[in-house]
């Protein structure tokens, strides 16, 4: 389970952050006490840090150098002082991503799982996935079967991973766009239809059909077994 640190002194920001985090799945802690905020950071050790910039006693680009000296953890700034200046100046200090009060919090934990699965993700897993038959190439983006092979898009390959991930339970439409969200495009719910159809179609082109299912009103899966 990855931790949040979250460093904001609006306590009904704080307390809605974290609510919402700990929904996703997440340990979540706010800073209680904004004179020993390093103290609290070193006792938490958390993976990811959202940090406001102005706040009691030190603003949040001197806390994101004192952090910046003990650790690389990742570092989204989330102030509605949002000007290029303060944008430059947050990422200069060793901000990792910023986002502008008010902020989507689905947008906001996208942007925190992308964080997270490119800093500690990668690291050591597999880059084959097999189902069917069928293996999933991540490092290449392709796709082979019976001996075939087809280049996939991003979201293609996006959509395949996260299903393949979840075999034989079904995701929800919501999930899968918030994947796809981490190409920095934002995708509606008639586009992901549409990338749904334009992948089924290049799976029945080298056979696999009926590869991903549909569970109306749910969402899609690819069924954990052979026959089915």
């Amino acid at each position: 389970m990855y931790k949040i640190f979250i460093v904001e002194d609006d306590m009904v920001i704080a307390r809605t952050l974290k609510k919402h985090l700990q929904s996703w799945g997440f340990a979540v802690e706010y800073v209680a006490d904004f004179q020993n905020v390093m103290a609290q950071f070193v006792s938490f050790a958390p993976q990811l840090v959202l940090l406001d910039i102005s706040l009691p006693f030190v603003n949040g680009f001197t806390l994101c150098n004192e952090i910046r000296k003990v650790s690389k953890v990742p570092i989204i700034f989330i102030s509605s002082a949002s000007d290029n200046m303060n944008i430059v100046m947050a990422i200069n200090m060793g901000g990792d991503d910023f986002m502008a009060k008010p902020f989507d919090l689905t947008v906001l934990t996208s942007k925190v799982q992308a964080l997270l699965r490119r800093t500690y993700d990668f690291t050591g897993q597999s880059n084959l996935l097999e189902h069917r038959g069928a293996i999933l190439n991540t490092s290449d983006a392709t796709l082979t079967f019976n001996g075939q092979k087809i280049d996939l898009t991003k979201n293609d390959q996006k959509i395949l991973h996260v299903l393949l991930e979840n075999k034989g339970k079904t995701v929800s439409r919501d999930v899968l766009m918030t994947r796809l969200w981490e190409t920095d495009s934002f995708i509606d719910d008639n586009t992901l239809t549409v990338n749904i159809n334009r992948l089924r179609k290049k799976l029945e082109g080298i056979g696999l059909n009926d590869f991903i299912k549909t569970k109306k009103g749910l969402g899609y899966l690819v069924d954990g077994y052979e026959n089915s």
